[in-house]
């Protein structure tokens, strides 16, 4: 069994596409814990709603090394096999990538490289404002560029006439929950890894 650990700041949806594929026997993984940033986040009340640790871990007054070596502590107290980043709007310091070497992942609401280094809403915005005929999510390590890590997968949608920032939100993190689905199984399997920068799969 895959174990996992959550860091997110926002809602958490793709979050409950995962704890559904869980239930549903899809895939056989066990989320340990979920962290925010945020005391207010609604993902840490989805995770408590599904009997999942939830810990808020205030980052007032701590430089980023500082909050990540409280992550670190809280983390470390589960053992995950790896780390999800779900709508978490911090950047991650070389104090949790050296202490879980290829083992964080994040998604990304656009097909990086395009757009990265925006966030949310933004990446909507300015999909329909460059008028681009389809967009999607890209899943990909973690490293100490932001949004520039090694790619693991990228799903499309196609960006309809009538769509609203909301209308492409909704189907892009229906497509974000998909790939970390599919990624989640191939991590149980042992089918990636990183080597000199590059993804393998099998």
């Amino acid at each position: 069994m895959l174990k996992i650990a959550v860091l997110g700041s926002t809602k958490g949806t793709d979050l409950q596409a995962i704890i559904d594929a869980i239930e549903s026997k899809e895939i056989d993984v066990s989320v340990e814990v979920v962290i925010s940033n945020h005391k207010d986040a609604y993902i840490l009340e989805r995770a408590k709603k599904h009997g999942i640790k939830a810990a808020f871990v205030d980052p007032s007054g701590k430089t980023r090394e500082e909050y990540d070596q409280e992550i670190l502590k809280v983390l470390q107290k589960y053992t995950p096999n790896l780390i999800l980043c779900i709508g978490y709007f911090k950047i991650i310091t070389s104090v949790l990538l050296n202490a879980y070497p290829n083992k964080i992942i994040n998604v990304h609401p656009s097909l990086l490289p395009k757009y990265g280094g925006k966030m949310n809403l933004d990446v909507y915005e300015e999909v329909l404002k460059n008028k681009d005929k389809d967009t999607g999510c890209t899943v990909h390590f973690v490293n100490e560029q932001i949004d520039a890590g090694p790619i693991i997968m990228q799903k499309k949608v196609k960006v309809d006439k009538g769509d609203t920032v909301e209308t492409l939100r909704a189907k892009v993190q229906e497509q974000e929950g998909k790939a970390f689905i599919e990624v989640l199984k191939m991590f149980d399997a042992g089918k990636i890894e990183l080597n000199n920068g590059k993804v393998i799969m099998w």
